[in-house]
This record gives structure tokens, sequence and C-alpha cells, in this order.
């Protein structure tokens, strides 16, 4: 038996115990995180040096790709160099910091999408209140507020969760440190605080997808209103991009239906949801968006 606080670091999931079954897979990491890197680099590049570019979908996309370097730079990274030199461990300070930052990044980038949905519902739904509601200052203090929302949950998630003492090994079922893995090496009912934040979390989260539906309902009916076909198309083209990404980030992250319990099949859907998106993000945004493409 140990506690928290005898525990020094805890043991991730591998992905593959024969060895070229491992650089396989650090190859692969490789490859996806460049890309990402690459991506959304020429994302934030392109709508930070061009002024043609600085309204609000794209400083709002300008962030989005902020978090999703952040966000896969938070997990991929390790799970390269645990594949490449065959070692599972990662330091208590290491996984608490992973823990909190991939946390940060993953709720910064869900409230961010329910802003854009937003933005996109008053470009075609009152075109007119565009720039009064949109302003420069607006869009600071939404961007600030789902930066700040997401600091807030992830700073008491992760005292509330390394709060808890530890008495059941310091193995982790995944490859990077998340609560669900942490709280399975709870010895008390004490995390059931977690629990119940967690609860609050998904509420919140419940209540960011339902606005997002109801935006695009209003978009919509109000699409369908637009007499000319070529005027539909347009509005249709300018939310697809966004609707795409939403799309992804759900799907991915309710993959395995619930009744299901396995480690590999957990695995397997985290990487889809930490890996994935911030990858494809900048292919999303970028393949119909000739302004994007002029910039690059």
């Amino acid at each position: 038996m140990s506690n928290s606080s005898s525990i020094t670091k805890f043991l991730l999931l591998a992905f593959a115990d024969m060895r070229e079954l491992q650089l396989l897979h650090f190859s692969l990491f490789l490859g996806i995180y460049l890309a990402a890197l690459l991506g959304n680099g020429l994302i934030i590049t392109a709508v930070a040096c061009d002024h043609h570019l600085h309204t609000p979908m794209y400083f709002f996309l300008l962030s989005l790709s902020v978090l999703d370097l952040g966000s896969i730079s938070t997990t991929l990274p390790k799970a390269m160099a645990n594949s490449l030199w065959d070692n599972r461990a990662i330091s208590y300070q290491g996984c608490a910091a992973q823990l909190f930052f991939f946390f940060f990044f993953i709720s910064a980038e869900y409230y961010l999408l329910t802003v854009m949905a937003y933005d996109r519902y008053v470009a075609i739904c009152k075109p007119l209140h565009y720039g009064i509601l949109l302003g420069s200052r607006a869009c600071v203090h939404m961007a600030a507020a789902a930066w700040g929302s997401a600091f807030l949950y992830a700073v008491l998630h992760t005292a509330n969760t390394f709060s808890l003492p530890l008495c059941r090994g310091n193995a982790l079922e995944q490859f990077f440190c998340e609560i669900p893995q942490i709280l399975k090496l709870s010895c008390s009912d004490s995390y059931l605080r977690e629990v119940g934040l967690i609860v609050v979390c998904f509420c919140l989260g419940l209540g960011c997808f339902v606005f997002i539906v109801v935006s695009y309902v209003q978009f919509f009916r109000a699409m369908l209103r637009i007499p000319s076909e070529q005027g539909r198309h347009k509005a249709f083209s300018t939310c697809l991009p966004h609707l795409a990404v939403v799309s992804l980030y759900v799907s991915t992250a309710h993959l395995k239906p619930p009744s299901i319990s396995s480690p590999s099949l957990d695995l397997v859907v985290s990487f889809l949801h930490s890996v994935i998106p911030p990858a494809v993000n900048p292919l999303i945004y970028s393949m119909r968006n000739q302004e994007l493409k002029d910039a690059l």
C-alpha cells in the first residue's frame, strides 16, 4: 500500500511493448506533431501578419490555433519520449502539470468554440449589428472569459485531484495524466468532491453545447430565407469549418459507449480526442477559405 505522500512518479500506459512498434509509434507521433505545429503555426502567422485578416472571426481562429498547439504539446511530446526511450514514468509534479495544462487547453477550446458559434450567429442573423456586438473590445473580453474560465476550472480540478490520498499504486491506464485515472487510485470517499466538480463542469459544457445547437438552428433558419442560391452557399461556407471542428471535437470525446470498459479502447479514444483535432483543425479551416489561402 502506498499513499500520495510517498508517490514520486506515475507509470503511464504504453502503446506497445515490442521495440519495433514503439519506434513506429514514435515516428507516427512525430509526424502528427510536426503537422500540427506547421498548420497551426501558419494560421497564427498569417492572421497576425495580414491586416486583411484582423477581423473577429480570424481573431478567434488565431486563439483556437494557440490552444490547439498548447493541447497537443501537453500530451504528445511525452508520449514520443516514452516510446523512443522505452520509459513509462512521469514525475508526480510532471503529472500534475500535464493534467492542469491539458484540462485548461481542452476546456478553453470548447468555450472558445461556443464564442465562435456566437460570432457566426451574429454574422448571419444580425449582420447590421455585427460591428457593434463584435467590436475589438467585445472580442477580447469574450476570448479572455473563455481562457479565464478554463484556467479557473483547471486550477480547481488539479488542486482537488492531487489533494486526494492515493493508496492503489501508481499505474495509470492512460498514456497521459487525466482526472478519471487519478481518481481510480484514490483510497477514500473524498474523491466525491472531485466527482461533484466534474458534474458542475459537465452541466456547463452541456449549456455550451445547447447554445451552439440553438445558434445553428437560428443560422439555418436565416440561411433558408436568403433568396439566392449563391447567397445561401456563401453563408453556409462561412459556417461549415466551425461546424466541422465542433463535430470533430464532440464526436472524438464521445466515441466509446459507457457500457464498454477496455483500457485499449480508452487509449485509442483518448488519443483521437487529444491529438487528432489539433492536427486536423488547421486543414479544416484553410481548405475552403480563400482569404486564408491567399494570406498563406
